[in-house]
């Protein structure tokens, strides 16, 4: 029985682990309350949870606070940005419901208008991510979370899954989210964790092997990764 309780075990572990997820979304719900400070709150949140899945983690709010310090000016950017280019398939939307046109043009615009908001829905899911592994500018973060959500589409698939399927269960199951609590307990940081996983593996495709190690643990990497990898 005592075995259960020592340091090293499966149950601390995993204990330890949700005190992390615990404390992680916390100081995220925290920094995000103004609002304009949520790019810059996403870029720290999934730095940190990709840290703690790589168990290079020092301290949680030392490292979410590290991250948010240093990409605030470009965090805020590309959130700016992000949410100018979600306002693009809304526009659409909208002008599509006021057009007076034939049931088959207006088919096609409103396809037209759910592929870009697929589109753009994935690109913002990569941008934050991305921010807080690779450094570049603006446009490039950007540039380079369209091509690596597409030519990584499974990935990008599980990780929108994860992402939206905690969000329909509150909506038309709202008691298995105990009503919303487990959003303000755990919920951010526990997605973020989960995606985490994956983008790992999709970015660590992008690192030279010798950098690989010393990549998880330090600060994000110089380099255009998806140019240096030949993306299209």
């Amino acid at each position: 029985m005592s075995g259960i309780f020592h340091a090293d075990s499966p149950l601390l572990r995993f204990l330890t682990r949700v005190a992390d997820l615990m404390i992680l979304n916390v100081v995220f719900l925290a920094t995000s309350l103004p609002v304009v400070t949520l790019g810059a709150s996403l870029t720290a949140l999934n730095y940190t949870a990709m840290r703690i899945a790589a168990d290079a983690h020092e301290s949680v709010t030392g490292d979410y606070l590290r991250s948010f310090r240093e990409n605030f000016r470009q965090a805020t950017l590309l959130g700016l940005a992000v949410g100018f280019l979600g306002l693009v398939p809304a526009a659409w939307y909208v002008a599509v419901e006021v057009l007076d046109v034939s049931v088959v043009v207006r088919f096609v615009l409103q396809a037209t208008c759910y592929l870009m908001a697929f589109r753009v829905v994935l690109v913002a899911l990569y941008a934050f991510p991305y921010l807080a592994k690779f450094e570049n500018t603006v446009p490039e973060v950007l540039n380079n979370a369209r091509k690596m959500s597409i030519r990584h589409l499974f990935a990008s698939l599980a990780i929108l899954l994860v992402t939206t399927l905690p969000v329909v269960v509150t909506v038309f199951y709202p008691a298995a989210t105990a009503y919303g609590l487990a959003w303000f307990l755990i919920g951010f940081a526990g997605i973020a964790f989960v995606n985490a996983r994956v983008f790992t593996s999709v970015f660590g495709t992008y690192i030279p092997p010798a950098d690989a190690e010393s990549a998880a643990a330090a600060a994000p990497a110089a380099a255009d990764p998806v140019e240096s990898a030949g993306t299209t």
